[in-house]
């Protein structure tokens, strides 16, 4: 339990007391740590919500020897994001320790399995009674940087995009986008070929309903945590009454799997930050937007300034001002957008070596946690991530 001890975040959830973690609040239903400190440079965050109870959950470890970002986006409710955001990071360390103390794609792939696991046996224990947990999951988008090596682990459409110099041809030194993670998504041409050939004997294993794209017409993401219903067909088939409701469709075999994309990237002198953000900012603003944003700002409260660009944008698209955005509650405002979470992580040292340039101690951990819910700022106090919320 030390070694463990030692990765866990001496923060605070937002609006608690002093210390790591506590944020500021904008414009009612968004929060902020506008910059902070990790091994290669900075990091500022920031979450809006829209839902009625926020799906989506951050949070950010550093260390002197390494960085993790965790941005977790909730659907069908909150409870599988909070339960990655409790169990993530640590079984991430129990894997590097089994791994000799380094971090590998290996450690990653182990942790998101292990973590899917988990919440499936809480999902099994608790479905009897609570029957809407089968339908709860949540995307997985987790950066590492350790030893000059970045590493992006990935679940559904939350998205990584680097801001990096470019190296040769007109306009050399701009910053220019690049993507580190893969969309699971069937609006992905790839990822609909994909499920077509893992179920050549169901033709409507993906359907178009009014433009959209969906796995058997419910969901648009094919890889999570959690969506026991999708994985565990034989749930279903023991229980008339779930046929009926939760799962009224029969399936052969799963149709989403827990397998996570990872990339691995050594960092180069020229590469400027990334940006790690749940699709709530990526359905309103590209890459090269995002990156433009950020390369032309100030560090302090960038993350806060590319939420109200999506936010903006949001509006334009429904004809209307910011300013009435802002004035919309939570449940309401997500027919105007998504929540939505960054965290930009600058990339100004690289550390080179075993285990970086210098051994950390308890009092060197810190990190930064987004709220729960940041209407109410109410802290991640909950036993059980799976009891139902605001309902």
């Amino acid at each position: 339990m030390g070694a463990l001890r030692r990765w866990l975040p001496c923060c605070c959830c937002g609006g608690g007391g002093g210390g790591a973690g506590k944020g500021s609040v904008a414009d009612g239903l968004v929060w902020d740590v506008a910059l902070k400190a990790h091994a290669s440079g900075d990091y500022s965050v920031a979450v809006a919500q829209a839902n009625e109870a926020l799906e989506d959950q951050a949070q950010v470890l550093a260390s002197p020897a390494a960085t993790l970002v965790g941005v977790y986006d909730g659907h069908g409710g909150p409870e599988a994001a909070r339960f990655v955001n409790k169990r993530l990071f640590s079984l991430i360390q129990e894997f590097k320790v089994e791994n000799g103390g380094g971090l590998s794609a290996e450690v990653l792939e182990k942790a998101f399995g292990a973590t899917e696991e988990e919440f499936v046996a809480t999902v099994q224990r608790s479905w009897p009674s609570q029957p809407r947990i089968l339908s709860v999951g949540s995307c997985c988008l987790v950066g590492a940087i350790e030893d000059g090596t970045l590493y992006v682990a990935n679940l559904g459409d939350s998205r990584a995009v680097l801001g990096r110099r470019a190296a040769h041809g007109k306009g050399k030194n701009r910053v220019v986008a690049e993507r580190l993670s893969r969309d699971h998504n069937v609006a992905d041409e790839d990822v609909r070929r994909e499920l077509t050939e893992m179920h050549p004997d169901d033709s409507h294993i993906v359907l178009n309903t009014h433009g959209v794209w969906r796995i058997k017409g419910i969901i648009q993401v094919s890889r999570s945590i959690g969506d026991v219903y999708l994985k565990k067909p034989e749930i279903c088939k023991s229980n008339p009454m779930l046929q009926q409701s939760i799962c009224p469709f029969p399936l052969r075999r799963p149709v989403m799997s827990a397998v996570p994309s990872i990339k691995t990237r050594k960092l180069r002198p020229g590469d400027q930050f990334v940006i790690f953000a749940s699709d709530g900012l990526w359905e309103q603003l590209t890459d090269e937007a995002a990156v433009h944003i950020v390369a032309s700002s100030p560090r302090k409260g960038v993350a806060k300034r590319l939420v109200r660009a999506a936010q903006l944008e949001a509006a334009r698209k429904k004809d209307m001002k910011y300013e009435r955005i802002r004035t919309i509650e939570k449940g309401q405002r997500r027919h105007f957008h998504d929540d939505i979470t960054v965290v930009v992580l600058f990339l100004d040292k690289q550390r080179r070596g075993k285990g970086g340039e210098r051994r950390g101690h308890d009092d060197e951990i810190d990190g930064t946690k987004g709220p729960v819910d940041v209407f109410s700022l109410s802290p991640d106090d909950q036993e059980d991530p799976t009891r139902p919320v605001l309902r």
